[in-house]
């Protein structure tokens, strides 16, 4: 019924309790997981869940965020994006919520080598034609410019994909759409102070839209700050369907309907 697009379950605490972990997605009727690779050094560990798993599936990516790490060429990308259940390439980004060049910080300028990151990953996926998993913190201008740069336009050589964990505005939002990209939201669309997050969801085509837990982080309310588990999914499509007055199930068809559509070697 639910589908959680987008979660780190290599965590050391989710990995340890696998079988706990799974037995609540079933009794939460979530029947499917993405999970999310952010390091080429716990590739195998992400690649192997989806092996051993037959509702998991798994990305290849080095996260925007992660420094003193393997760096990832175009070709390693291309390379492990094909072993089996790979479906995306990511997660990529920008991430600037870390600069203070007030502070005497880092500055646009010394966060390049996030942007030659962030190409390579679109180039692999425009290669393969797999789904990119972006994600984008205080850097939605430059996501979108180096998107529409390479070639990211909803046609032709584009690979499309999802921005993750969505926390801009409407106007990022219509941004993302109009290059081809679905939008997915986490559990802080339950979180009090998230208001304009939830006029956003009520924006976004129900038909471009995915749900994810980013676990182990940003469990919904009433969890918030305890562990986040892929089976606390269809809270988040609970709050949905309450911006949309729609039930809870029409949401958790159109998620999932719209994760097979974007990863398409899910139904492969």
């Amino acid at each position: 019924m639910f589908t959680d697009s987008h979660c780190h379950l290599t965590d050391p605490e989710l990995l340890s309790r696998m079988p706990d972990v799974r037995a609540a997605m079933a009794a939460a009727r979530v029947d499917r997981a993405l999970c999310i690779c952010t390091t080429l050094e716990e590739f195998e560990a992400v690649q192997g869940l989806a092996s051993d798993y037959d509702n998991f599936w798994a990305s290849v990516g080095v996260h925007p965020d992660n420094e003193n790490v393997q760096e990832p060429s175009v070709d390693d990308l291309v390379r492990l994006s094909a072993r089996p259940k790979v479906v995306a390439i990511g997660e990529t980004g920008l991430d600037y919520y870390q600069m203070d060049e007030r502070k005497g910080g880092r500055t646009v300028a010394d966060l390049d080598w996030q942007r030659e990151r962030f190409r390579v990953h679109i180039r692999a996926a425009q290669r393969v034609r797999k789904p990119l998993v972006i994600h984008t913190r205080d850097a939605s201008a430059d996501t979108l410019a180096i998107l529409r740069e390479e070639g990211e336009d909803g046609t032709g050589r584009a690979a499309g994909g999802v921005f993750h964990c969505f926390t801009e505005t409407a106007e990022v939002a219509r941004a993302a759409l109009d290059l081809g990209f679905y939008v997915s939201f986490s559990g802080i669309l339950t979180f009090k102070k998230a208001e304009e997050l939830r006029e956003v969801a009520a924006f976004v085509p129900l038909d471009r839209m995915l749900i994810e837990t980013d676990s182990p982080y940003l469990a919904p309310v009433p969890f918030r700050g305890k562990t986040n588990s892929p089976a606390y999914v269809p809270y988040v499509a609970q709050q949905i369907a309450t911006l949309r007055q729609l039930p809870v199930e029409a949401i958790a068809e159109a998620t999932s309907r719209n994760f097979e559509t974007l990863f398409k070697e899910v139904l492969a």
